[in-house]
């Protein structure tokens, strides 16, 4: 009896206890969850087999039979569903990394300009934002989309903005290096470099700090990118055949051609997204207090050194978060790539949809593509931003 009643209170305590709480809470939540899933699934399938309707991913192995317009990787119509859905993801990775690019180039000068003491720069930044925070993206898009075909020259009289660069109102049109495995082997072999480079200027940036010895760290790191890049260049041979673009009598020949409908999305993002990592830029550095400038000034460092030295390592921890919503957003956006004719991801997929009959496949697919890039992107900027907090001692 004694034994019974010992057990029930140990039983009851443990009951009681916050962590095994904690973890039977999650336990019943995700149970609870699950068995939601395999409800809703098990009566659309169902709903869907009384209507005679296929379901499953089979579709993807079948002819796609469609083209496409601007494809980064090799694709024909007699392609399958699977390699054209592939096409749509690589064109949505495609525009939403140099998007991410641009809009923190151009957002990270608008930005500084945006505190220059020239009242006129100042306000002229200032417009700038404003413009393109208060105006819907999607009728920028229109607009630039509309400039590109409507107002821009022909090939014959293609702009020339930069050296092997042309811009008509067939699109643009850049130097193009045809790819291979072996520039891929190259490409590897620079990040592994790259990578190993910031583990040693950590590694001297400690010792520098425990030690208090002051050692130049650059030619460690140049020889730790230079060195495997290098060596995988001299072994693989990639070729390095560049095709240049040239003004024909009719169009233009030779290099990459990125369609209006490509290049419009491109501007559109970079410069809509390039407002907000303005705004983001600015007060992170007016984050920084006024003394942390003096103190520099005082040491004799000059603006580019106090900026790049005092002043960007504290407005980081201010920066880095919200640049990360920056970028999730403007990946996400780029499914508006659909309202001008760019083949995206979306596109793509609503085109399979209409032909195969089978939709919740089909956005599945591109909301698992979606949850994936957003995770991902949000792993490595925290895995950013966990490197340049300032780490108290």
């Amino acid at each position: 009896m004694k034994t019974s009643s010992a057990e029930s209170v140990s039983l009851v305590r443990l009951i009681y206890d916050v962590r095994v709480r904690a973890i039977l809470y999650q336990i019943l939540a995700v149970v609870g969850v699950v068995a939601i899933g395999w409800y809703l699934f098990s009566n659309m399938s169902d709903k869907l087999a009384r209507q005679s309707i296929a379901t499953g991913f089979g579709f993807l192995s079948r002819e796609a039979g469609f083209t496409i317009s601007q494809a980064f990787i090799e694709y024909r119509p007699s392609d399958t569903y699977g390699r054209a859905l592939l096409v749509g993801i690589v064109n949505t990775l495609w525009v939403s990394f140099f998007g991410c690019i641009l809009a923190t180039l151009i957002g990270t000068i608008v930005g500084i300009l945006r505190l220059s003491s020239n009242p006129l720069l100042r306000l002229l930044m200032l417009a700038y934002v404003e413009a393109l925070r208060n105006v819907p993206l999607l009728l920028y898009l229109f607009l630039w989309y509309a400039i590109i075909v409507a107002v821009l020259p022909g090939a014959r009289d293609a702009l020339n903005p930069l050296p092997g660069i042309y811009l008509s109102n067939g699109g643009l049109y850049v130097p193009n290096l045809a790819w291979s495995g072996a520039h891929a082997g190259v490409l590897v072999a620079l990040a592994l470099g790259i990578a190993a480079a910031m583990r040693i200027a950590g590694t001297m940036r400690r010792r520098r700090i425990e030690t208090g010895r002051e050692r130049a760290v650059w030619p460690f790191v140049l020889a730790a990118i230079a060195l495997p890049t290098l060596l995988a260049f001299l072994v693989l041979r990639p070729d390095t055949t560049i095709d240049w673009p040239s003004v024909g009598r009719f169009r233009m020949a030779g290099g990459l051609h990125l369609t209006p409908e490509f290049t419009a999305l491109l501007v559109g993002l970079s410069l809509s997204a390039s407002a907000a990592v303005a705004e983001i830029v600015r007060s992170g550095i007016q984050s920084v207090a006024k003394g942390q400038w003096e103190a520099a000034r005082a040491m004799g460092l000059h603006e580019g050194a106090t900026m790049r030295l005092v002043v960007l390592p504290q407005a980081l921890r201010v920066i880095v978060p919200p640049m990360t919503s920056t970028y999730l957003s403007l990946v996400k956006n780029s499914s508006l790539a659909i309202a001008i004719g760019y083949p995206d991801l979306v596109m793509v997929a609503n085109t399979t949809m209409n032909q195969t009959g089978q939709a919740i496949e089909a956005i599945a697919i591109f909301m698992m593509v979606y949850l994936g890039l957003s995770l991902a992107i949000s792993a490595f900027m925290n895995w950013y931003n966990a490197r340049v907090a300032i780490k108290e001692r």
